[in-house]
Parts: structure tokens; C-alpha cells; sequence
């Protein structure tokens, strides 16, 4: 009996132990950002040495797998399947990139860390890929109903974390006014 006990607890304390990592990892990359953040950094940060690192991640991969679930987990990007049972286009601009921009306000750290260094770094570019890509996808389908060329163009400015940033922190726009003038310009953007 014992030992199922002792089992157990070495369990719940070794998912302790990869929950610490994780966390301290997502810490890290919303500061540092993915592409500085060292292995060293992470083991210091959630308090266990390199070898326990290892032990629960055997390379950088499975950490930036790990931290991205997680935050996925903790605040999903909008689902945009909601969004198809709105027949007015503006208005189902409007719904949509009040609800991505509302995430990207939420996120704005972690998310401009990592966007900024999927840029250059390759294993942040291919998680960020994978996470966001379907998600974009599914936004350009449901929101992209009829749009010229050019107005597709404009979606996807508007679509794009670094828009959201230029309006809403450097340009002093409230979320309602930025989603607003994207809508505008999408429509007008014959």
C-alpha cells in the first residue's frame, strides 16, 4: 500500500516540478522573448538545476511546445465559427476583430515577444505556425466572404497583432475606434 502512495506523490511532485518549468519558461518568454531564452534561464527561474530540465524536457522543442499548449490552454485565441452566423459583413468584421483585438490586448506581452522573434528565430517560427496558423486561416475564411483583393489585403493588416499595436498602444485608439477604422478601411478598399 505504500508504495502506490509513494508512487503517487513522486507523480504529483514531478508534474509539480514540469508545471514550475513551463511557468518559468512562459515568464521568460514574455520578457526575453522564445529566441533569448536559455535553458539556464528557465532551470534558475522555476528553481531545479539543468539535468531535472532535461529530465521533463529533452530539448527546446518540447519546452516551446509545452509553454504554448499552456497559454493556448489558459486563453485560446477567438473561435472564429461563431462568427459565420453573422450575414452582415461589416458587422461580422466588426465582431471578429473586436474579439481577436480584445485577445491581443489580454496577450499583448508574450505575443509581441514571440511574433517579434518568430521573424528570425526558426523553432518559434514553427510553433507559432502551428498555434496561430490555423486560427489565421479560419479568420481570413470566415471574415474574407467577397472581399476584393485589395479589401483582403486590408483584412489582413487588419488580422495582424502589429496593426492591432500601432493602433491601440502607440496610436491611443480605444479597441472600439481601432476596430472601427479597419472595418472602414476594409470596406472602402474597393
Amino acid at each position: 500500500m505504500t508504495r502506490t502512495y509513494t508512487l503517487k506523490r513522486r507523480a504529483e511532485a514531478q508534474a509539480a516540478t514540469r508545471r514550475r518549468i513551463v511557468e518559468a519558461a512562459v515568464e521568460l518568454h514574455s520578457s526575453v522573448g522564445p529566441a533569448l531564452t536559455t535553458i539556464s534561464m528557465v532551470a534558475e527561474r522555476a528553481g531545479v538545476q539543468r539535468h531535472t530540465f532535461y529530465a521533463h524536457f529533452p530539448d527546446e522543442r518540447s519546452l516551446a511546445l509545452a509553454c504554448s499548449g499552456l497559454h493556448m490552454e489558459r486563453d485560446p485565441l477567438p473561435d472564429a465559427d461563431a462568427w459565420r452566423a453573422i450575414a452582415d459583413r461589416p458587422e461580422r468584421l466588426r465582431v471578429g476583430l473586436l474579439a481577436l483585438y480584445g485577445w491581443y490586448e489580454r496577450n499583448a506581452q508574450l505575443a509581441g515577444c514571440v511574433l517579434r522573434d518568430a521573424e528570425y528565430h526558426p523553432l518559434t517560427r514553427e510553433i507559432t505556425e502551428m498555434r496561430f496558423g490555423p486560427y489565421m486561416a479560419a479568420y481570413q475564411d470566415v471574415l474574407d466572404a467577397k472581399l476584393t483583393p485589395k479589401q483582403h489585403a486590408v483584412l489582413h493588416l487588419a488580422l495582424s497583432f502589429f496593426t492591432w499595436r500601432t493602433l491601440v498602444r502607440e496610436g491611443g485608439l480605444k479597441q472600439g475606434a481601432a476596430v472601427d477604422a479597419m472595418v472602414e478601411a476594409i470596406e472602402c478598399a474597393k
